[in-house]
């Protein structure tokens, strides 16, 4: 039986779930009457076999520093110890614990951890309950007619809606008791001695500029989307020239926010200005790609690694050139609107989704580099790189994943920019070297006269670089890569 006694706390796990406000696990914890301890364990990555990217733990450090400044205006405090996600009904019993709560994971990794720690606590007769906490349906939820997983996203985002209502998000707790940390409990660490953030070089200057992580930054980028992006959301969304993006994506990752505090903002904002129907349902179906992509990492734990569809494992990916991977990399591909996309990743910790598509389709299909290789580059310099998302995004691209683009679907990145940068803005704020250079060659520059060049002051090759590939023979390969494939 659980600890019956009044004064056995509570303890809730915090993992991504950052924040006070639609956090069911805190809310039971607060319920249950009993003192709470606010738990953070960071265990490196060992309970998924995969440790955070460098941007995300910049993320992570700046979003565990807000989560424990709300809780001591509420009277309570964060503690945080630098261990083993495995170890948490040891560190359970050193506290006394009565009960645990925590938001439920979808990684394969994840979720047996999790199992275990849930039969191991129900053996030191701990209460052991996870919550939903991270998405607006579990993903067993949603399924065919046969009971069987989705695998096309429109017949999903139909299913899912047609479930009902989401529940309302929950509030957060206005005051909060928290327990006493025993001397027999496990030594407590500070989020400086985590580590987490660049050092030798500082290279976050970009991050810090663009970023305010944790629950109050999250409101007020949903807020300064509602009122200056979301009512062009439905046609400029692809559109890297302009602010008409949400970009939640890191808040969402690391839970700063919840989809659901999201989605009833913005219905309740419809409900007021019903002009703006149309831009909130194709947000929302946006929000329905993410739900997507963690109902295919429930039902495909190895989707970071293994191709979706399993006739891609006999693709003739290229070894991949350390010079044009660099090049690719560091935003030197010759290509503007590529490069464009590669320096705001590397400055800013982000990327327009549009513009990751160009990227990806350039490493996957111009270059024949396997799509684990920019999926793994993601994973290290995204924020809002996730476990289900970054692969199932990679693999839609690559041709090789569920409700996939067709391999032979090949971004042209010249047209690209031209249809979605047609002034050239996005590129000129990434690519400073290309600044002066018109309109009408800027995604070209090797096709601009000698005249335009000069008066630019560009040197193609010298300041900046000759295409690492031509478009039409990087194509024509491609081609002739995935029809091999076909007829195997």
């Amino acid at each position: 039986m659980p600890n019956p006694a009044a004064d056995a706390p509570a303890l809730v796990w915090f993992r991504d779930d950052l924040r006070l406000a639609d956090q069911p696990a805190l809310n039971a914890a607060v319920r249950s009457g009993r003192p709470v301890i606010c738990l953070y364990v960071y265990d490196a990555g060992r309970s998924s076999g995969r440790g955070l990217g460098a941007a995300s733990k910049w993320w992570l450090h700046h979003s565990l520093a807000a989560l424990g400044a709300s809780l001591e205006k509420i009277g309570a405090r964060l503690d945080i110890i630098a261990g083993e996600h495995a170890d948490l009904p040891q560190i359970a019993q050193s506290l006394g614990a009565g009960a645990v709560y925590w938001t439920r994971r979808y990684g394969g990794a994840q979720i047996a951890c999790d199992a275990q720690v849930k039969k191991d606590l129900a053996t030191t007769n701990i209460e052991a309950a996870s919550f939903n906490g991270h998405l607006l349906r579990e993903p067993w939820e949603v399924t065919t007619k046969l009971g069987g997983p989705m695998k096309v996203f429109t017949p999903f985002w139909r299913a899912s809606q047609a479930l009902g209502d989401i529940p309302a998000p929950l509030p957060a707790p206005k005051a909060l008791t928290s327990g006493p940390w025993p001397k027999a409990a496990p030594k407590r660490t500070t989020l400086k001695a985590l580590d987490l953030l660049p050092t030798k070089p500082d290279w976050a200057d970009g991050l810090r500029a663009e970023w305010t992580p944790g629950e109050a930054g999250a409101r007020a980028r949903l807020q300064d989307f509602f009122h200056n992006g979301l009512a062009n959301y439905a046609d400029e969304r692809d559109r890297p020239d302009r602010p008409s993006t949400s970009r939640l994506s890191p808040f969402l990752r690391f839970g700063d926010i919840s989809p659901r505090t999201i989605w009833h903002s913005a219905r309740h904002l419809e409900a007021d200005k019903p002009a703006l129907a149309k831009p909130v349902a194709k947000f929302l179906s946006e929000v329905g790609w993410r739900e997507f992509a963690f109902h295919l990492l429930f039902h495909n734990p190895d989707l970071a690694t293994r191709n979706y569809q399993a006739r891609f494992d006999a693709f003739p990916w290229g070894e991949p050139d350390a010079k044009v991977l660099r090049a690719w990399q560091t935003g030197n591909t010759g290509y503007p609107i590529v490069d464009a996309g590669m320096r705001e990743l590397w400055r800013t910790g982000f990327m327009h989704n549009r513009v990751r598509m160009v990227v990806a389709s350039f490493l996957v299909k111009h270059l024949l580099i396997d799509w684990r290789v920019g999926e793994e580059w993601f994973w290290d310099t995204l924020c809002d790189a996730d476990p289900a998302n970054n692969p199932a995004s990679w693999q839609w691209v690559a041709g090789s994943g569920a409700d996939a683009a067709p391999y032979f679907r090949i971004f042209n990145p010249i047209l690209q920019g031209e249809r979605f940068d047609p002034d050239g803005d996005y590129v000129r704020a990434f690519v400073p070297e290309l600044a002066d250079i018109p309109a009408k060659f800027i995604h070209k520059p090797w096709e601009a006269p000698a005249n335009v060049l000069a008066n630019a002051g560009v040197r193609l090759g010298k300041t900046y670089p000759a295409p690492v590939v031509d478009h039409t023979k990087g194509r024509d390969r491609a081609l002739a890569a995935f029809g091999a494939l076909v007829k195997e």
